[in-house]
């Protein structure tokens, strides 16, 4: 089994906060489109700077004005992120319930790529809950959604396809999606999914106790990860790198790791994140 600290923050990391509504160039904003866009910008800020209490108290009044006037994409987008803000408060049941809107036999018509969206983080919730059989439903209903040629959300797709492969022991299938992933995120210029393909890459590599290729993909992963500014990733990479370091019989290197992780975390007001680091960092004793 993966470590929870991993399954945790790869998971919510690895999708990116959807933006609202668009303004169409020269056409002027209804009042009450207008309203919803300034309530998902407020919520996105307050979700950046750690408040998500506050990201879903708006994401919910974007939502609700979303739906006051049959907005298909504010609704989407709305729901997509209020599950989003709720995961990273630690309540499920509510970020599962978020999704109702779009996944619920909904009488308005989404667009596939929202259906996508929403389908693929249901199968990220019920990932992170344990929940497998049905996260592997969840996904392949996104698969489909996305079509046979694929769409925007291919690798992140494939890469937690991956995961749920690395979870039930299949190394060889959890590196192969994630070399998919790999492909299509350089295909179409998506640097996030790319490192969440090196950081699953990484994860197969301990898996298969090559602590080498691991210690290769993940400080890959790391670099981009700091590159954009990431912080919930930049510690799951230092997390991977210091279970890395441990397998190749480097404790202090893995010490460091696990330090730098838990300065990261604190930083980012992750208290999970910092307790779960520090019982890797107990684990280590006095190993050198």
């Amino acid at each position: 089994m993966l470590p929870r600290a991993a399954l945790r923050l790869f998971v919510v990391a690895g999708l990116v906060i959807l933006a609202a509504c668009a303004q169409q160039p020269g056409k002027p904003l209804a009042a009450r489109a207008a309203e919803a866009i300034e309530a998902n910008h407020r919520a996105e800020l307050r979700f950046r700077s750690g408040d998500f209490e506050g990201a879903v108290r708006q994401y919910q009044e974007a939502l609700r004005i979303a739906q006051s006037i049959e907005d298909v994409e504010g609704i989407a987008a709305n729901a997509i992120n209020l599950s989003i803000a709720y995961q990273r408060l630690g309540k499920h049941a509510e970020a599962r319930a978020s999704l109702a809107p779009v996944l619920d036999r909904s009488r308005l018509s989404f667009p596939p790529a929202r259906l996508a969206q929403a389908a693929l983080r249901r199968a990220v919730l019920d990932f992170d809950e344990g929940r497998h059989a049905d996260a592997a439903e969840w996904l392949e209903k996104a698969a489909t959604w996305c079509g046979q040629q694929g769409c925007a959300l291919s690798s992140a797709i494939n890469n937690v396809r991956g995961l749920l492969a690395l979870e039930a022991g299949r190394t060889d299938a959890a590196a192969a999606s994630a070399t998919a992933a790999l492909e299509a995120s350089r295909r179409s210029g998506d640097r996030v999914e790319a490192a969440n393909a090196m950081r699953l890459l990484g994860q197969a590599a301990i898996r298969a106790g090559d602590a080498a290729a691991a210690l290769a993909a993940l400080s890959e992963a790391l670099a981009i990860d700091r590159e954009l500014a990431l912080p919930r990733k930049i510690y799951l990479d230092l997390v991977s790198l210091g279970r890395a370091s441990a397998l190749g019989g480097e404790g202090a290197r893995a010490r460091t790791y696990y330090e730098r992780a838990l300065a990261v975390s604190a930083a980012d007001r992750d208290a999970l994140g910092a307790a779960e680091v520090r019982d890797l960092i107990r684990a280590l004793g006095n190993h050198p």
